[in-house]
C-alpha cells in the first residue's frame, strides 16, 4: 500500500477493513490516511495533500519545493496546492492561480510545479527574506534556471506580487547552504556592502583545498562564515575549525565568524572595520 492513501480506495478495494482503517491509521487530510504514529515529513504531506485533490491538484509553493529536493521546509507547515477550492482542510493552502501545462511536472504520478513556477510562486507569495531563503535552497537543489523564471514573470505579468518576484529573484544565490546564511547575505547587501561571492575556496600554501567560506569578497580577502550550532557540540567540527582558521589567517584573509548570538550592528560593525584595514 502506497503512503499515504485515500481511505475509500482501500476500502473498496478490500484492502482494509474498516475497522483498521479506524484502529492503525490517522487521517492527515479528510479521506488521506498515514499509519499512525509516521513522522510527517515535507515530501509526504505535499503527497497527501495532492490525494485529497482526488489526484487533480498541482502540488506547488513550498510543497513542491520539498519534492524537488529542496532542504529546509518544515513538515509541519501547510502543504500548498493549485487546486479550484477555497475551503481546504487545516493544514492545506489552496491557490487558484492559473497555469500552463509546461509549468507542470510529474513524478511518481505526483503533478508538482516546475522549477520555475515554483520560484515564481515562491517570490510572488512569501515574505521578502523567506522568499529568497526557500529560493536559494530550490536553486541549490535544482538546476534552476533565472531565465527560466524571468519568462514565466512576463507571460504571468498581471498576476498579483510580480513586481516584488522580479526583486527577490534578483537576489537569490544557489551557494547559500542555510537560512541562516541567506539572512547573513541579505544584511551585508542591506547595510550598503557590495554583493558577496558566495562559496568561495581557500587553498592552503601547497595548493591544496583547506576551507570554502560562506561568502566574501575575494578581491579584499574578507571571508564571512555563519557557524551554526554543530560548530559548538561537534568535537570534530570543532576542532576542525581551529586547524581551518589557521590556514585561512595564513593565507592573508581577514575571517569573519558570525553566530546566532551576533546582533546586526554587531556584524555590521565587524564587516565595516574589515573592509576599513583593506581599503
Amino acid at each position: 500500500m502506497d503512503i499515504p492513501f485515500l481511505g475509500s480506495e482501500a476500502l473498496a478495494a478490500n484492502t482494509l477493513t474498516p475497522y483498521a482503517l479506524r484502529s492503525r491509521f490517522t487521517p492527515l487530510y479528510p479521506n488521506v490516511y498515514l499509519p499512525a504514529g509516521t513522522a510527517m515529513t515535507a515530501p509526504l504531506r505535499a503527497r497527501a495533500a495532492w490525494l485529497w485533490s482526488r489526484r487533480r491538484g498541482v502540488v506547488a509553493g513550498r510543497s513542491a519545493a520539498a519534492l524537488h529536493g529542496a532542504k529546509w521546509v518544515d513538515g509541519r507547515s501547510a502543504a500548498q496546492i493549485l487546486w479550484q477550492n477555497r475551503h481546504p482542510p487545516t493544514g492545506l493552502e489552496t491557490w487558484s492561480d492559473a497555469y500552463r501545462d509546461d509549468e507542470v511536472a510529474v513524478a511518481d504520478g505526483v503533478r508538482f510545479t516546475t522549477p520555475a513556477r515554483t520560484a515564481l510562486d515562491i517570490a510572488r507569495r512569501y515574505r521578502f527574506d523567506d522568499a529568497v531563503a526557500a529560493i536559494d535552497a530550490l536553486a541549490r537543489a535544482t538546476r534552476l534556471n533565472p531565465a527560466d523564471v524571468a519568462t514565466l514573470a512576463n507571460r504571468h505579468c498581471g498576476a498579483r506580487g510580480i513586481r516584488k518576484a522580479r526583486r527577490v529573484l534578483q537576489l537569490v544565490d544557489p551557494g547559500a547552504e542555510s537560512p541562516r546564511e541567506t539572512w547573513l547575505r541579505l544584511l551585508l547587501i542591506r547595510a550598503g556592502f557590495p554583493r558577496p561571492t558566495t562559496q568561495i575556496p581557500v587553498n592552503s600554501e601547497f595548493g591544496v583545498l583547506a576551507a570554502v567560506l560562506d561568502m566574501g569578497w575575494e578581491h579584499l580577502k574578507i571571508g564571512v562564515d555563519y557557524d551554526g550550532d554543530h560548530h559548538r557540540t561537534s568535537r570534530k567540527t570543532f576542532n576542525n575549525d581551529i586547524r581551518r582558521a589557521e590556514i585561512i589567517a595564513r593565507q592573508g584573509w581577514i575571517h569573519l565568524r558570525f553566530t546566532v548570538e551576533d546582533t546586526e550592528g554587531g556584524i555590521v560593525h565587524r564587516v565595516r572595520a574589515a573592509f576599513a584595514r583593506r581599503t
